[in-house]
């Protein structure tokens, strides 16, 4: 998974094709238990193009975007926000796939 390194690259990957940003942090237990399965994750839904947001790099994106419980994911497509998972809970592999399957 890539790490976001810009708002103006947040911008051009919001706007262009379809994206789902995961917002996390180091320090986020919940957030370390779920990375193992971020690369099946990945393959699975290989239409999107899957970035790591740092919520403290990026508070005031997150504040933004209404982010306030790590790890949480949003997708959007050309630019229009397909749906969120935001929420300060643990997540499993199959709730993260069942809101990504619920994105098409």
């Amino acid at each position: 998974m890539k790490n976001l390194e810009s708002i103006e690259q947040f911008e051009q990957l919001r706007d262009g094709g379809k994206t789902i940003f995961m917002f996390s942090a180091n320090w986020c237990p919940d957030c370390r238990i779920i990375e193992p399965v971020l690369p099946e994750i990945e393959e699975k839904f290989s239409e999107f193009a899957f970035i790591h947001v740092d919520r403290d790099q990026f508070i005031d994106l997150c504040q933004q975007l209404d982010v306030y419980g790590i790890p949480s994911f949003i997708a959007f497509e050309n630019g229009k926000e397909l749906g969120r998972f935001v929420s300060k809970d643990r997540k499993t592999q199959e709730e993260i796939e069942g809101f990504i399957n619920g994105l098409k």
